[in-house]
């Protein structure tokens, strides 16, 4: 499998990449972290999990494919479930969002949470039908598919900070803005 040996480095940037990513996605959410309401706990399961299940399935895919596997056979059949279960998850994640009310999703919403998730997994399980065909073009097709989820969570992360950062922590601070209001003078220097 001298073909797999021409991976090495890529899956070594890679793997890595998404582990550190897990990590700092932990932190941020730590830091993030105010009791969450009812709502945006429903929002979490459709918005934040999956960011960190596409990390550790890239993380996981990296491992996969340097694995000191038998044949092709099992490293396909490997690969594919690992598309099917995530193309399953896809379609999940699409109807937690879908039915979460804690935010209106808009189209990049739908595209980069939704769409693009299923289709890099989508890719994912092809890859397992072809590989025993063509397999360095099929390694392109997988490394493709592996990165568009890397770079799709990577959005995915950046773009609930911003939101919790400048809407959230906007709209926060004007509520809290109008709720301490100065105290009226009843004109003799008395408080009213």
């Amino acid at each position: 499998m001298a073909e797999l040996d021409k991976w090495d480095s890529f899956y070594i940037i890679v793997g890595p990449a998404a582990g550190a990513l897990i990590g700092l996605q932990f932190v941020v959410m730590t830091l993030m972290a105010e009791r969450p309401s009812q709502r945006v706990t429903e929002a979490s399961a459709a918005f934040s999990t999956p960011t960190i299940v596409h990390f550790c399935v890239v993380l996981a895919l990296s491992a996969i494919i340097r694995a000191p596997w038998e044949s092709m056979a099992s490293l396909t059949m490997a690969g594919g479930l690992v598309g099917a279960a995530g193309m399953i998850y896809a379609l999940l994640t699409m109807w937690r969002i879908g039915r979460q009310g804690a935010y209106k999703p808009d189209l990049e919403d739908w595209m980069f949470h939704g769409i693009l998730p299923l289709a890099a997994y989508t890719i994912l399980t092809a890859t397992a039908f072809f590989a025993s065909s063509d397999l360095h073009d099929t390694m392109f097709v997988a490394a493709g598919a592996i990165l568009l989820l890397l770079f799709v969570s990577i959005h995915n992360a950046w773009d609930a900070v911003a939101y919790q950062v400048l809407v959230i922590r906007a709209r926060q601070e004007t509520e809290n803005a109008a709720s301490v209001q100065p105290a009226q003078s009843d004109g003799a220097g008395g408080r009213t």
